[in-house]
């Protein structure tokens, strides 16, 4: 009887697991185009790894390669950059009361507070799981986004990502993640805000300002 109870235990762990896994690598995936969009952009491999492992946001890191790519400075590139990641520091204070430990953990798991991890640790309800989802979904995906980044600035000019599907790969990401947060009120409470702050602010604010403060609506789907 306590053998099935554990296997009973275990079942929701495994769920977490597996999800974080897929959407990795999913992401994974898009990685490769971010590595051949960086190279094309000038970059050489090991600046593009550097790019990956210290920065580690992927559309800060996709904007700034963009602006370069076209031609822009690199105080452009940064400004937009630092102005998309800016939402992190939004998730970084809903998931603090997650996310405990000493100062050296809390550290490690800022560098992986992003879109991913931010929504797999919301979308469980059990204080323990989101641990696991977050570790899971941080670790997993760094793996495998530098994985996928080394191999796309290996490959270079080699391949073009459209004709390949690659550029759809974030946005399946990102449908992924938002489809569990539906099926809980908080969820479409959050996305509808979310939605209502960008629609309202998109006429007047600079571009990457809505979608920062659309952000804002993750702490519907935090508070107890």
């Amino acid at each position: 009887m306590s053998r099935i109870r554990r296997l009973q235990l275990s079942a929701p762990v495994r769920g977490v697991v597996v999800s974080s896994l897929t959407l990795s690598g999913a992401v994974g995936v898009f990685a490769v185009s971010f590595g051949v969009l960086a190279v094309s952009a000038g970059a050489s491999v090991a600046q593009t790894c550097a790019l990956s492992m210290f920065t580690f946001t992927g559309a800060s890191q996709l904007s700034a390669m963009s602006v370069i790519a076209t031609g822009g400075t690199a105080g452009a590139a940064l400004g937009g950059a630092l102005l998309l990641a800016a939402r992190n520091f939004v998730y970084g204070l809903g998931l603090a009361p997650i996310i405990k430990g000493s100062l050296r953990i809390r550290l490690l798991a800022s560098h992986f507070v992003i879109d991913e991890t931010t929504a797999m640790t919301t979308a469980q309800s059990d204080p323990h799981l989101r641990k696991i989802a977050f570790w899971t979904t941080a670790l997993s995906l760094f793996l495998f986004w530098n994985l996928g980044t080394f191999a796309g600035a290996l490959l270079g000019n080699g391949i073009d990502p459209q004709k390949y599907g690659l550029d759809v790969a974030f946005t399946a990401a990102f449908v992924a993640m938002l489809a569990p947060h539906l099926r809980t009120s908080k969820g479409r409470q959050a996305a509808a805000l979310g939605a209502l702050i960008c629609l309202v602010l998109i006429p007047s604010a600079p571009i990457g300002v809505p979608i920062l403060a659309a952000g804002l609506a993750v702490f519907i789907g935090l508070r107890r």
